[in-house]
């Protein structure tokens, strides 16, 4: 329970005080109602004794009694009705508030830390009102009248024929049977004769004179002359006299109804409030939803017809009290008192004391003297004859029976002279003057005695007295007697069905067991007197029951939480919705946060639902706040009714006021990071053959390896822009910016350009939520054209559309549980400072409609119907915290977020923007096939561009051609049925010889130092005015391996006017292209043995080439035609091609192969040539010459020639450190290198939709290495097999500058001359010789120092078994020297012996470098063997 301001040893005593009447007459009514106050409200400040009063028990023994103090009270002959006591009871507990700025304690239980109001003086109100108004009952004495007194004025005409009247009148009252009420204690009451004298009208002498009469006829014992109104009431505010009346008038006591004398109590009520709880007015105290107990069950409606009429002195009796709060509003106002002087206040102190020591007190002594005497005098005899003639007829002694056992008869009476109630009344007495040994005995008696009677009513008042007089005995001889307590509420409560005396068992035990500490019993005991009968007591019991858990040693948290949750249903149920609101709250504290969603709901719910009938909307708003934005586990139709109660309040709320900031609504959620922002138009659909470039949409998805790819590119086509620098300010462009991008700089935005902003909404409820009028929410600093602020910097808000258009969404609809995006835009038409703050929306529910399975089953949900439902106008900002800093120690180790500029753009001057579409943009093609389409730049801006340039990863796979490209024909559609070559027609003497052209490559954009990634857009002017646009043709080649491509395509461009800000733009492009296999090309290029021609002097070479179609014919390929070959070079050209099977078609059908050989020369004015000219040579296979070396053949030969030169370079290294070793290394490499480029050019045949297409395409090989073989795309590397680790480092000097064996077999080129066949007469002569001419021709530039060896013999046997063996005559081993490039011819002999097929290339030739110390010889192997037939004649 809660702290109490009386402890209990003076909380009983005050409870139960010896109970006094008044009876006055009119006129003494008149003088005291000078005051406004009754008789009785007059003494009630002064009826607490001052001093110790001092009594002797029976036994003469002297009892001390401390700080007595008596009720007085005028005489109601009508029993208080329980509706009344109920209705005063409510009013006491809704009048006690807790009070403003109230300190609250600050309990820690465990991870708890709860504010809780350490007192509850509604508590202690309403028991203190509850006990004051208890009825009085027959089987106890405590609050049966002692005494009356009897008052009468001075200024009557005859005072003592009143004092006999109204004596007169008492006697009746008390004796006869038309009244059952008053109760009094003895029949021989004490009366005590009070004449009133007022002091400032009345006659001195004349009341002193009566006063004289009056005690020679009552004694000086039994009366008194009170004097009062010592002033006159006109005189009251001169003075300020303390008025201690109102502390008790302020109290809604039941003395309230004895205000007017004896008057019936009759209470109404105000019921037609009820009706709608929403309309409650809370601001005052007046409860107008009726009473406790569901009033609609227990309406409590008095009629004042039913007042009986026979009261006495009946002036102004019949007030009817319709509400106790109009009497304290009137009191409130008034002055208490007025008449009285301080003089007046102790001779009204004085009078209680007199009549206490005097009256009251010896009354009192001798009664129980009296009592006490019977009782003994009974005991010997008629107690004893009963006892025996129960004995005689039941045997033995009646045992006390269990509780259990007994049976209902509560219905027992005694009659008022029965011995058992003797012995109550003592006890009672003995119990009001605190003498509570001989109370308790005799009340223990009496419980007996009762239990023997089976009279269950008074044994449970003597037990619950029983108890109270044990606890309260000085010196606490025995324990508290919790368990006659226990019996005693279990009798009241389920025998004698008396709620009321069960109530005042429990309040009077647990206030004992608090005070004992013993707190768990306390709360058990409260908790089973909470009932259905009675809302308000279950209220308050509840609520003490849970502050004697929180008060317990180790405090129960989570069940004083419960209880006051309990406590708080049941005072809203009692109509106290304040203490309802409280108890909520102060559980709240404990529910919080710690995840039982439900029971938050609950009770957020309910503080909604009283906050806002107490009126306090921002409350109420704030508690269903809180159930909205909690993970709800409700179900939806919870969920909706909290909604449309959140709506409903806040509607109530902002209609308050209506000009105020808008309120932050809760719902729908906002993901504030998912936010997007993109800077630009939408994109265009695409347009028949028309494809608008994909640039960037919000559409797409973030890629991160994306990103930085373009990124590169940009950097890329700025640096070769800047001359290789990037600029320092350099930043990449960025039209969307998301939680990935770089958002810790303000974005530029250019003026009129939309801004889009993508906002993330999530749904967290079951039920649909549906926004209108949705928009975002904006401040803007404009600037002047110069850049500088305004003079007055304004920041406009939404009303200014001339500056920043806003785009509004009519209705945007979200479904159960649903993530959804809304894309809203600005248009800025200003420049200056952007800053996005949030969304404004109505938020509003579809009323009667769900969604099933995630389809809205809405028929109309965007057509406007939903918007009638309810729906609140609120905002919601964007705030979106920046990435986490991890730069410096000092970020590290705290934790730092940067900025997030991305709702934050600057807006800047025009700029020019550039489209882009595609026109016959293929998607699919074949390996290598060239196809033609058109670009279309569009200037769509009031802006020139100029330094339009694209860049590409990928610059083999397009061209505009070169600057010898013939731009015709210009137009799609006229280029429909052409070649994408450049053609010439031929006539059919040149087959199979090569025709020469030449180009540079500095003319295809690929020169020494130059970007080929970075290609400059042809445009006319190299200007694109405002709404012009040009549209260029564009080559493009399918990539070389099959599969899908994905193409970056970023288009670069200015303004032709510089820009502070932006400095550039860029548009994106992806072209997706998927291609399918083609051709395979394969070809080596070796020596050509044959000296015969002169111009060859510097060797001629032997091209083969292998072409295999691929083509699984999923394409409808059915045969590719190779139209030509073509080669090269700078130094070599084809010369002819030298295919065996003449005039044979180069077709080839599905999965053939086709073998070509071609001989290549050197070029005659190789040496004259410029570094970058390139020979062309075009050998035909058809009537058709495709000019090799212009647009678009020339394009792709050079950008696929710049893409392998960017391969790097693998560089032997060479540690010798000896220059001449590595000089020597290179004369042997440059031997057998060889720059010789093919391009085969090819024609598919398709058949398409019954149509037949020629398709065209080019194939490059680059050779690099004699005998090398290369192939026209990269093999793919077989994985190696797994090998094992070696822990050993390999020495490098091992990777010596020994040449291969391949390098230096080319150094050398031998060829030997002879006749096919020899005829020889070997049966003339039986030695055949024949001469051979052996050449020997030096390949490098430097000295070569040569060995011929003819001793080699074969030693294998299929060798001579196939060649026959023969011998070379003469010298066997020549050693010469060749200068560089030198051809020197030996005449050598070889002789036969028998006809036959010989192989003459037996010779070993050695070759080492002249200047080398070390010598570097190796074998030289013929390529081909040198046959001769020797045949017989």
């Amino acid at each position: 329970m809660a702290q109490c301001v009386q402890s209990v040893q003076e909380l009983i005593p005050d409870s139960f005080v010896p109970c006094v009447a008044a009876l006055c007459s009119d006129e003494a009514e008149r003088l005291t109602r000078l005051n406004h106050l009754s008789f009785a409200e007059l003494l009630k400040p002064f009826s607490r004794l001052t001093s110790e009063v001092h009594m002797r028990d029976p036994n003469n023994q002297l009892h001390i009694i401390k700080n007595l103090k008596i009720a007085v009270s005028n005489i109601i002959t009508q029993p208080p009705q329980p509706a009344a006591i109920r209705k005063l009871l409510n009013d006491v507990v809704s009048g006690s508030q807790p009070a403003e700025g109230l300190v609250a304690n600050v309990i820690t239980a465990g991870d708890y830390d709860l504010n809780i109001s350490a007192t509850t003086p509604w508590f202690e109100s309403y028991r203190e009102t509850f006990l004051q108004s208890m009825p009085s009952s027959d089987h106890e004495f405590l609050n049966h009248y002692l005494a009356c007194m009897l008052v009468v004025s001075s200024s009557e005409s005859d005072p003592m024929e009143q004092f006999s009247k109204l004596s007169q009148e008492q006697h009746r009252i008390q004796h006869n049977n038309d009244y059952s009420y008053p109760k009094w204690f003895i029949p021989n009451t004490l009366k005590y004769y009070v004449l009133l004298h007022d002091v400032s009208a009345g006659d001195e002498q004349r009341a002193e004179s009566i006063y004289e009469e009056m005690k020679q006829k009552y004694g000086t014992q039994g009366c008194y002359l009170l004097k009062i109104n010592s002033r006159t009431s006109n005189r009251a505010s001169d003075e300020q006299i303390p008025d201690p009346w109102s502390q008790y008038l302020q109290k809604n006591s039941i003395q309230n109804q004895e205000s007017y004398e004896d008057g019936p109590c009759t209470i109404t009520s105000n019921k037609s409030s009820d009706n709608n709880l929403l309309s409650l007015d809370g601001l005052d105290n007046e409860v107008k939803d009726g009473l406790p107990n569901n009033f609609r069950a227990h309406p409590l409606q008095l009629d004042q017809s039913s007042d009986p009429s026979n009261s006495m002195d009946g002036q102004d009796h019949v007030k009817s009290a319709s509400s106790l709060h109009e009497t304290k509003k009137a009191n409130t106002g008034v002055i208490h008192g007025a008449c009285l002087t301080l003089t007046d206040h102790d001779r009204i102190r004085q009078f209680i004391q007199e009549f206490t020591f005097r009256g009251l007190l010896p009354h009192i002594e001798k009664t129980i003297r009296q009592l006490n005497d019977q009782l003994i005098s009974r005991k010997g005899l008629s107690r004893s004859l009963f006892s025996a003639t129960k004995k005689w007829f039941s045997g033995s002694k009646v045992p006390e029976k269990s509780i259990n056992e007994l049976k209902n008869t509560s219905g027992l009476l005694y009659p008022p002279e029965a011995p058992e109630l003797q012995i109550r009344k003592m006890a009672d007495l003995c119990f009001l003057v605190q003498h509570y040994d001989l109370a308790y005995n005799c009340y223990h008696t009496a419980k007996k005695d009762f239990l023997n009677d089976q009279a269950m009513l008074y044994a449970a008042g003597a037990l619950e007295m029983a108890a109270v007089s044990a606890f309260l005995q000085p010196g606490a001889p025995r324990p508290y007697p919790a368990h006659y307590m226990d019996t005693a509420i279990q009798t009241y409560r389920d025998i004698c069905k008396n709620m009321v005396l069960a109530e005042r068992c429990v309040l009077l035990s647990a206030e004992i067991l608090k005070s004992q500490s013993k707190y768990s019993e306390a709360a058990a005991l409260l908790i089973r007197l909470t009932s259905e009968d009675s809302d308000l007591r279950s209220a308050l019991l509840l609520e003490q029951a849970a502050h004697c858990f929180i008060n317990m040693k180790s405090p129960m948290v989570r069940k004083y939480a419960f209880h006051m949750i309990l406590a708080g249903h049941r005072f809203s149920k009692a109509g106290q919705k304040k203490h309802a609101l409280r108890c909520y709250c102060q559980a709240m504290q404990v529910y919080k946060g710690k995840g039982w969603s439900l029971a938050e709901d609950h009770i957020n719910f309910t503080i909604g639902r009283q906050s806002y009938t107490l009126r306090q909307l921002d409350n109420a708003v704030s508690a269903f706040r809180h159930i909205l934005i909690n993970e709800s586990k409700q179900s939806a139709t919870q969920q909706g009714a909290f909604l449309r109660e959140y709506l409903y309040v806040y509607k109530n709320v902002s209609q308050l006021s209506p000009d105020g900031p808008l309120p932050q609504l809760p719902l729908p959620y906002i993901n504030s990071s998912a936010t997007r922002v993109f800077f630009g138009h939408d994109r265009r659909p695409a347009d028949g053959e028309k494809q608008a470039a994909t640039h960037v949409s919000l559409d797409q998805e973030y890629d991160c390896e994306s990103s930085q790819q373009w990124r590169e590119l940009e950097e890329h086509v700025v640096a070769v822009v800047n001359k290789g620098i990037i600029p320092s300010n350099f930043h990449p462009t960025q039209y969307c910016l998301n939680s990935y991008s770089d958002n810790s700089r303000f974005p530029l935005a250019v003026v009129e350009e939309p801004i889009t902003v993508e906002v993330a909404f999530r749904n967290p409820l079951k039920v649909p939520l549906l926004l209108t009028d949705l928009s975002l929410v904006w401040k803007f600093q404009p600037k002047d054209v110069s850049g500088k602020d305004n003079e007055e910097i304004k920041e406009l808000v939404t009303s200014q559309p001339e500056m920043i258009g806003t785009e509004v969404i009519s209705e945007f609809l979200i479904n159960s549980e649903e993530s959804k995006v809304a894309r809203l835009k600005l248009f800025p038409h200003h420049i200056g400072e952007l800053h996005i703050l949030g969304v404004v929306y109505n938020l509003g529910t579809i009323q009667g409609s769900m969604t099933v399975d995630g389809i809205g089953a809405l028929p109309g949900c965007h057509t406007g119907k939903h918007s009638s439902s309810m729906s609140v106008r609120g905002r919601q900002d964007l705030e979106i915290q920046g990435p986490r800093l991890n730069n410096t120690k000092e970020e590290k180790t705290s934790i730092k977020y940067g900025p997030d500029r991305r709702l934050d753009p600057i807006i800047t001057e025009e700029m020019p923007l550039l489209e882009v579409f595609f026109i016959h943009f293929p998607t699919g093609l074949l390996c290598g096939e060239i196809r033609k389409a058109y670009v279309e730049f569009v200037n769509v801006s009031k802006c020139p561009l100029t330094g339009l340039k694209v860049v590409s990863k990928r610059p083999e796979f397009f061209t505009f051609g070169g600057n010898t490209a013939v731009l015709t024909p210009l137009s799609p559609s006229a280029s429909e049925n052409c070649s994408a070559y450049k053609t010439v027609v031929t006539d059919s003497t040149s087959v199979c010889t090569a025709l020469i052209s030449s180009a540079s490559s500095v003319d295809f954009g690929i020169g020494i130092g130059s970007q080929p990634e970075v290609i400059p857009v042809p445009l006319p002017d190299t200007i694109l005015l405002p709404g012009a646009s040009v549209q260029l043709p564009m080559w493009l080649r399918g990539p070389d391996e099959e599969g899908v491509h994905e193409i970056n395509f970023l288009f670069y461009y200015e303004s032709v006017k510089k820009q502070p800000k932006i400095q550039h733009r860029i548009l994106r492009h992806t072209a997706v292209i998927c291609t399918s296999r083609s051709l395979n090309i394969r070809a080596t290029v070796c020596r050509s043995n044959s000296l015969e021609d002169e111009e060859g002097r510097g060797g001629n070479m032997l091209v083969f080439v292998d072409v295999e179609n691929t083509n699984t014919s999923e394409a409808g390929v059915k045969e590719f035609h190779i139209a030509q070959v073509s080669s090269s070079s700078k130094h070599w050209s084809l010369q002819k091609s030298v295919n065996l099977s003449e005039n044979k078609d180069a077709k080839l059908a599905s999965r053939e192969k086709g073998k070509f050989c071609f001989k290549a020369v050197k070029c005659k004015e190789a040496a004259t040539q410029s570094a970058e000219k390139y020979t062309f040579a075009d050998i035909i296979f058809g009537n058709e010459q495709i000019i090799s070396s212009t647009s678009p053949c020339a394009d792709f030969f050079f950008r696929s020639l710049s893409s392998e030169l960017k391969k790097p370079q693998t560089q032997q290294s060479v540690n010798t450190g000896k220059h001449s070793a590595e000089e020597a290394m290179r004369m042997i490499q440059k031997c057998s290198e060889v720059d010789l480029n093919i391009v085969i050019l090819w024609k598919a045949y398709v058949v398409e939709d019954s149509k037949q297409l020629i398709l065209e395409g080019q194939h490059h090989v680059i050779l690099h290495t004699i005998g090398k073989e290369a192939f026209s795309y990269r093999q793919k590397q077989e994985p190696p097999e797994m090998e094992l680790l070696k822990f050993f480092r390999p020495e490098n000097s091992t990777v010596s500058s020994r040449p291969s064996v391949d390098q230096l077999s080319n150094i050398i080129k031998t060829s030997l001359h002879y006749p096919e066949s020899f005829n020889h007469p070997f049966h003339q002569k039986s030695l055949c010789l024949v001469p051979v001419t052996l050449l020997l021709s030096n390949c490098s530039k430097a000295d070569v120092d040569v060995i011929v060896d003819l001793r080699h013999k074969t030693t294998s046997p299929e060798a001579l078994e196939t060649h026959g063996s023969f011998t070379w005559l003469g010298q066997t081993q020549y050693k010469l020297q060749l200068k560089s490039q030198e051809i020197h011819s030996l005449q050598l002999k070889a002789c036969f012996v028998h006809t036959g097929v010989y192989n003459l290339g037996t010779p070993r030739v050695f070759a080492k470098l002249s200047d080398q110390v070390t010598v570097f010889e190796t074998s030289q192997q013929n390529s081909m063997p040198a046959l001769i037939i020797i045949n017989n004649i």
